[in-house]
C-alpha cells in the first residue's frame, strides 16, 4: 500500500518538475512554432484527463488560422513516420511523458 503511495507522489513530483514544454523537433517558421506551442501547452492543461478533445481543439485552431489539413496525435508511449509539408512539423513533450505531433499534410 506505502508503495502505491510513494509510486504516485513520485509521479507528480515528476510531472511538476517537467511541467514546461520541450520541443523534440520542428521545422515551423519561428512565429508559427511559438503560436502553435503555446496553443499545445493550453489545450493539454485544458483537456488534462482527455486527449482527443486537447487534439481536437488543436486542429480546428490551427484549421483556422494558418489553413486546413492539420492532423494531431497526443499521447504518450507512440512512434510514428510520416509525410508531411516542409516547415509544418512540430513534435514536443509536455508535462514529462505527454508526446504531441502536429502536422500538416495536403
Amino acid at each position: 500500500m506505502a508503495d502505491t503511495v510513494d509510486g504516485k507522489k513520485e509521479e507528480a513530483d515528476y510531472k511538476r518538475l517537467h511541467n514546461f514544454p520541450l520541443i523534440r523537433h520542428t521545422d515551423m517558421p519561428e512565429e508559427m512554432r511559438v503560436e502553435t506551442m503555446e496553443l499545445c501547452v493550453t489545450a493539454c492543461e485544458k483537456f488534462a484527463t482527455n486527449n482527443e478533445s486537447a487534439a481536437k481543439m488543436i486542429k480546428e485552431s490551427m484549421d483556422k488560422k494558418f489553413g486546413s489539413s492539420w492532423h494531431v496525435v497526443i499521447g504518450e508511449g507512440f512512434g510514428f513516420e510520416i509525410t508531411h509539408e516542409v516547415k509544418n512539423l512540430l513534435y514536443m513533450f509536455f508535462g514529462g511523458s505527454l508526446a504531441v505531433c502536429v502536422w500538416k499534410c495536403s
